[in-house]
């Protein structure tokens, strides 16, 4: 019970600075366009808890554990380290390195484009944007990456709480799967992905509509409420202007679609 606590204890020290930090000034784990990155916050989160769990195993070790000899023989406390936790680790890094070079390369030829979002009052970036697309909606494979991993997680956290003396968990060496396949979809979904306009924002100021975001591409359309209207793009800002019916009000739904016929999410407008 007391190794347990202390495991506790030294995973609030390590956590909790870090959480804080990135909570206030969340630039380190945010990508190109101000979003919080999906592929770099679990990456930091996996190297957390393996930092958590070699430090919590040397202090174990060299105090309750015996020192020295605690560490040796075949069945060793970190005799799964490379054989399961590596490769739990593996994923994500490979996954964010893929990430963002196939970004990087998309943005550079055009084929994507990453609008910076809308400020928040405080600050601070909410944790949707993790399982969210550059247009705010939830995304699949973001969501079953960040669901899956964070199942993992408390598997390797609550069965190395379970035994601290046993050091890492003695894990199935298949589990790395479940970091695995979602990172290597993740990568996959980043390199599919169509370049489709994306809306930050949008605003009505009597029947002139203002629609923020980018990829709109020349001569887009804008459709509102099922109906369309043709859009002036302002290329030093990159936003679109429509003029709407006289007595258009909110709630609005609009969508951009451009000359290639590639469209944007829907985007709500209440007010």
């Amino acid at each position: 019970m007391a190794s347990a606590l202390f495991a506790l204890a030294l995973l609030a020290a390590l956590t909790v600075p870090v959480g804080l930090r990135l909570r206030h000034h969340p630039g380190f784990v945010t990508g190109r366009d101000g979003r919080l990155s999906t592929s770099t916050t679990l990456a930091l989160a996996w190297t957390v808890i393996l930092v958590w769990l070699l430090l919590a195993i040397l202090v174990h070790g060299l105090t309750a554990g015996g020192g020295v000899s605690y560490f040796q023989g075949a069945d060793g406390p970190l005799s799964t380290l490379t054989s399961v936790y590596l490769p739990l680790l593996g994923g994500p890094y490979a996954a964010l390195i893929g990430a963002k070079t196939v970004v990087g390369m998309r943005l550079e030829n055009g084929s994507m484009t990453k609008p910076a979002p809308k400020p928040t009052p405080s600050g601070r970036r909410p944790l949707r944007e993790l399982v969210a697309n550059d247009s705010g909606r939830v995304d699949l494979v973001d969501l079953q990456y960040v669901a899956l991993s964070a199942v993992t997680m408390a598997y390797v956290v609550l069965f190395f709480l379970a035994d601290v003396d046993g050091g890492l968990p003695r894990l199935p060496s298949e589990i790395w799967a479940l970091t695995g396949a979602p990172a290597g979809a993740y990568l996959i979904n980043k390199m599919a992905v169509r370049g489709n306009p994306v809306i930050t924002g949008a605003t009505l100021t009597g029947p002139t509509l203002t629609v923020e975001g980018g990829g709109f591409a020349p001569d887009p359309t804008v459709t509102v409420n099922d109906t369309a209207t043709p859009a002036t793009c302002d290329p030093a800002t990159g936003t679109l202007t429509a003029t709407l019916p006289e007595g258009t009000k909110p709630p609005l739904t609009v969508v951009v679609t451009t000359n290639r016929g590639l469209r944007s999410d829907p985007y709500r407008l209440e007010s």
